[in-house]
């Protein structure tokens, strides 16, 4: 079993930076499929972003949803657990409640099905 809780979320200005974290606990993230997703305000759930592993000295491979490519980045830190989607020049369009999610193999990572495990979500929320 996997636990993923998310935090970093906030107000920000149009342009500004939050950084998100999404630290996992109950199993050590030896091999693992990890993305974000976020839901705007009555909308569905969107991907945003996936980072991929096997092993923890591995490459990690990485993709981004065309809407944040070259914005957000995904990050993982071994050590911590942790993964990490900085966003920057964020826009009111990045308004939502950002989840991260979990699976223990590899996966494309973009569909929401693919994942077992959710954090409860963090709010962010871009003023104009």
């Amino acid at each position: 079993q996997v636990q993923l809780v998310e935090s970093g979320g906030g107000l920000v200005q149009t342009g500004g930076s939050l950084r998100l974290s999404c630290e996992a606990s109950g199993r050590t993230l030896s091999s693992y499929t990890m993305g974000w997703f976020r839901q705007p305000p009555g909308k569905e759930r969107l991907f945003v972003a996936v980072i991929m592993w096997s092993g923890a000295w591995s490459p990690r491979r990485t993709y981004y949803a065309d809407s944040v490519k070259g914005r957000f980045t995904i990050s993982k830190d071994s050590a911590k657990n942790t993964v990490y989607l900085q966003m920057n020049s964020l826009k009111p369009e990045d308004t939502a409640v950002y989840y991260c999610a979990a699976v223990g193999r590899i996966v494309v990572g973009t569909t929401g099905d693919e994942y077992e495990y959710w954090g409860q979500g963090t709010q962010v929320t871009v003023s104009s």
